[in-house]
């Protein structure tokens, strides 16, 4: 299937260049670090919560690094020409794409693994295993709609300096306005601005609450994130 060629050329793609191993390494020392810092604190309850609570910030710069090259190397190198005359759909190239980037983020969450089995280890009584799975599964959904997002602007320039850029602020407005901006906001919005929160939603996650309406949230993102890169990508045959 094209598809999973696509995919599995992106994944491959992912592990031979730099960018993709000092993303992974990046995450894993900001995941270390919270890990020492606020979860190994003698006394406090065995739970893996404040990693998966700030993880939309850990995040943060490291989808947008996975992500730029996507479709932006393509159009750099005008190797994008070939591959829309493939006999595979714009569709298929984008979501081939989408699922070997989501592939390489599920892979670089599996050393986290180990801050699981160190707190189980070392903690009595042991950790809830609920708050965990439900707490990884928010990983994975909050880091399939940043990845969406990357992919979008990688489609909408060929610099990925520039898609890296236009990801990272659009992703950190978007937490901050529905963070500190909520604060601000008049009373009318506030009720929106707390639908779009993602902090929020990551919160319950880390508490063990696996809400179907927080799923949907993530998935309806991603899924329109992955449109707009399709028609992104149409819009080209168009001119």
């Amino acid at each position: 299937m094209a598809v999973l060629t696509i995919a599995r050329r992106e994944l491959a793609s992912l592990f031979r260049l730099p960018v993709g191993w000092i993303a992974v390494a990046l995450y894993l020392f900001l995941a270390g670090i919270v890990f020492a810092y606020l979860i190994l604190v003698p006394g406090q309850p065995a739970s893996l919560r404040p990693l998966f609570s700030i993880s939309a910030w850990l995040l943060l710069p490291v989808a947008p690094a996975i992500s730029m090259r996507l479709v932006s190397e393509e159009l750099r190198s005008g190797t994008i020409e070939p591959l829309m005359t493939a006999p595979v759909s714009d569709g298929g190239v984008v979501l081939g794409k989408y699922l070997g980037v989501v592939g390489f983020l599920l892979i670089m969450l599996v050393p986290t693994l180990a801050h699981t089995a160190a707190l189980w280890w070392l903690s009595d009584p042991r950790p809830d295993p609920g708050p965990i799975a439900a707490g990884y599964l928010s990983l994975v959904l909050v880091g399939m709609v940043y990845t969406a997002v990357g992919l979008w602007m990688s489609c909408l320039t060929a610099n990925q300096t520039l898609a890296f850029l236009g990801t990272l602020f659009f992703l950190l407005v978007v937490l901050l306005a529905t963070t500190i901006g909520f604060e601000y906001a008049p009373a009318w919005l506030q009720p929106v601005v707390a639908e779009l929160s993602i902090q929020s939603r990551m919160q319950e996650f880390a508490k063990g609450v696996i809400d179907t309406s927080h799923i949907v949230y993530f998935l309806s993102a991603a899924a329109l994130f992955v449109v707009l890169s399709v028609l992104t990508l149409e819009s080209r045959r168009w001119r």
